[in-house]
């Protein structure tokens, strides 16, 4: 089972899927609610914009693929082929569904338009994302720095967006400006969610005097592992056993109920994990 999850993850039609889905619903919100409402986003996408208003003679699609083709030689060069041909794909698609689709979204409050382009473009961030490339952009220019020079993927796009919305405030307004900020900020929010929906665990921690009890019934009742983390009471000085274990949502109550059964006075942390890898969990992504 492990194998096909594994097989269908990395095969080329599913990613080309996700590719094509995640573009299609950043470029509606891009040329449907971001360009009328005269908003722009951060990364290569907003300079691109800010190029098409400023320069002119060329759509922000055909500025959005220009600006990609260095990065990309890059990424061919520092990350991995298939990589490279996954996001090549992915910028060539969003590049023309911007420029050859005549999208349309009818919102005329600026709010609005800020919440419905902010999640849309996050969703389709996020959805492109969960495939082994990506759509272009600063996320190709983040990965390569990532790998080469450890660099955090955030610290790459807050530095790059702060370089485009200053050059926006020479073109732009300071309410468009806010607008701007506010939209990219909620795409971030709803990328981040995207991305980690389904790899979202609880790490549970259970203080006990019954360890050996309650770690049995984890592993045969629930089928999770557990691990067993050395311990010392700071008041009582007590050495002590802690159960560590990992399960979904969905999981929690029944662990609950399996801890206070066999201890009622069980002392239980639990904690949201962002991503969870490794046996039994997700695999991690190999670019």
């Amino acid at each position: 089972m492990k194998k096909q999850v594994f097989a269908f993850t990395y095969s080329v039609w599913w990613n080309l899927l996700l590719l094509v889905f995640g573009a299609t619903l950043w470029a509606w919100a891009f040329k449907a609610i971001v360009i009328p409402h005269k908003l722009f986003t951060g990364g290569v996408a907003g300079l691109s914009l800010l190029l098409s208003y400023w320069v002119g003679g060329l759509p922000a699609g055909t500025w959005y693929f220009l600006i990609n083709v260095p990065i990309f030689l890059m990424a061919w060069l520092l990350v991995s082929r298939r990589f490279f041909l996954y996001s090549l794909f992915g910028m060539v698609c969003l590049s023309a569904l911007v420029d050859l689709v005549p999208w349309t979204f009818p919102v005329h409050s600026p709010g609005l338009a800020v919440l419905a382009a902010g999640s849309i473009m996050g969703a389709g961030g996020g959805i492109a994302l969960r495939s082994l490339g990506s759509l272009g952009g600063t996320d190709v220019f983040a990965i390569i720095l990532a790998k080469r020079y450890d660099f955090r993927p955030g610290q790459v796009g807050f530095a790059f967006n702060l370089l485009v919305f200053g050059l926006g405030l020479a073109l732009y307004d300071v309410d468009q400006v806010l607008y701007s900020l506010a939209m990219v900020f909620l795409s971030a929010w709803v990328m981040e969610y995207f991305l980690g929906m389904f790899n979202k665990r609880r790490m549970v921690l259970i203080i006990s005097d019954k360890p050996e009890e309650i770690a049995q019934k984890i592993l045969h009742e629930m089928r999770r592992g557990c691990t067993f983390l050395h311990g010392r009471g700071a008041y009582t000085g007590k050495d002590r056993e802690v159960i560590m274990t990992v399960v979904n949502g969905i999981q929690v109550k029944r662990l609950e109920e399996l801890v206070f059964t066999t201890d009622p006075q069980a002392f239980t942390i639990i904690d949201s994990t962002l991503n969870v890898l490794g046996e039994g969990f997700s695999a991690r992504k190999k670019y």
